[in-house]
């Protein structure tokens, strides 16, 4: 095997691996070496998917590629064929050959390779490729050339590679991301806004109600009451009476909840989704939301929550990270500490002074303050983070885990409902 393995999709979606040749771009031919149109058998689409995770090697077994499937090979071939662990392994990409001057074909560039893909691929395949493109291979131009930035198809992705490089762009290029992160922000707020007002709406309670509403229907106390309608010969339960729970709803206490994200290179993630989430937190009864990013630094973001993308394009990545200087600025905004939430989103590095943030952190659980230290709040919630601080908060009265957008919502919800 003499191709790279890394899984990019095909264009069904499902996993190739990269193959042969520098890509020209590709424009496929009714006369390729497939031999379609010359009268021979049309390629098996099976051995064609093997060849494209085997490289051109296989060809000896699996014959030619039809012309769809080699511009497929050269597109992926572009990406993947620049894999640094091709050289390590000693593998020879076939139908490399030195770079000479001549009047060959011009090389294929960014763009050309994105009208590619979108052409040859379907949308899920194309938001993987170019994922790859920018945090595997590092192709900046995907995010800082405004031609390239007006074809990629936006996506989170794209959105933390334009919050790391933004302030390489100029006014121009900043325009065409602004493109991107307002997409990407709408489709999380879409999202996000539900999950939020659905925690919001009250928790349920035993007690029985009678408004039929669907979402508190009660599944289990409707199928004992009516257990007596069973059909055994239809498989039937027929339903007579439907139950359905009520709900309590949170008492409107002025509660604070302030959120304090990390802005350091590696938390760009984290950025994103706790904007957008203070964005749908603004504006609920009886909650008072700040929102403050902090690096060697700190900045009061909250006279922008209220829009996201503005938001963004303010926050620069990067620097120190001094958690402890954060969390005291915390402690100054909090009015009622028996009604205040801190979350810090942080992955717990701590550059500042570590025995000053645990004695803060110990000073607002001690007068009643809520804290949160949350290593992650993206979809995923798969955190890596300095266990051993996080153990010293846990042990100071901090709740350390981590929350998605959602979670922290019902987090959130159940507090005010105390």
């Amino acid at each position: 095997m003499t191709g790279p393995l890394t899984p990019a999709p095909g264009a069904d979606g499902a996993p190739a691996a990269v193959p042969s040749a520098a890509a020209p771009a590709c424009t496929a031919s009714p006369h390729h070496a497939s031999g379609v149109g010359t009268g021979a058998t049309a390629p098996d689409p099976g051995l064609e998917r093997w060849r494209l995770v085997l490289g051109s090697p296989a060809e000896r077994h699996t014959g030619p590629l039809g012309p769809g499937r080699a511009c497929q090979d050269s597109a992926l071939d572009w990406l993947y064929g620049r894999d640094p662990d091709l050289a390590r392994r000693g593998v020879r990409r076939a139908g490399a050959a030195p770079r000479t001057g001549g009047t060959g074909p011009s090389p294929v560039t960014a763009v050309d390779w994105l009208d590619d893909i979108h052409r040859l691929f379907p949308k899920e395949t194309v938001e993987r490729l170019e994922r790859d493109a920018v945090e595997r291979y590092g192709i900046q131009e995907i995010v800082t050339d405004p031609e390239v930035l007006e074809r990629v198809e936006p996506s989170a992705t794209l959105l933390r590679a334009v919050l790391r490089t933004k302030h390489l762009m100029n006014p121009q290029v900043l325009r065409a991301a602004r493109r991107i992160v307002e997409s990407v922000v709408a489709q999380l707020l879409a999202r996000l806004r539900p999950e939020v007002r659905r925690a919001f709406h009250g928790t349920r309670s035993r007690r029985p109600s009678r408004t039929p509403l669907a979402r508190n229907f009660d599944f289990d106390r409707t199928v004992r009451a009516n257990l007596a309608h069973y059909r055994p010969d239809e498989r039937r339960l027929l339903i007579e009476r439907p139950h359905f729970h009520s709900r309590t709803r949170p008492q409107v206490t002025r509660w604070q909840l302030i959120l304090l994200v990390d802005q350091s290179g590696s938390m760009a993630g984290s950025v994103i989704h706790s904007a957008v989430t203070a964005a749908c937190l603004w504006g609920l009864p009886g909650l008072k939301t700040h929102l403050v990013a902090f690096d060697s630094n700190v900045v009061d973001l909250t006279a922008d929550v209220t829009d996201p993308v503005e938001l963004l394009m303010r926050v620069q990545l990067g620097g120190g990270t001094d958690i402890a200087r954060a969390v005291a600025y915390a402690a100054d905004l909090v009015e009622n500490p028996r009604r205040t939430i801190v979350a810090l989103i942080t992955d717990f590095y701590e550059g500042g002074d570590a025995h000053r943030l645990h004695r803060t952190v110990r000073a607002l659980v001690e007068q009643g303050t809520t804290v949160l230290g949350l290593a992650a709040l993206d979809e995923d919630a798969n955190p890596e983070y300095d266990r051993e601080l996080a153990g010293r908060l846990a042990e100071a009265g901090a709740h350390i885990g981590a929350m998605t957008p959602g979670r922290l919502a019902e987090f959130v919800a159940e507090r005010l409902g105390r």
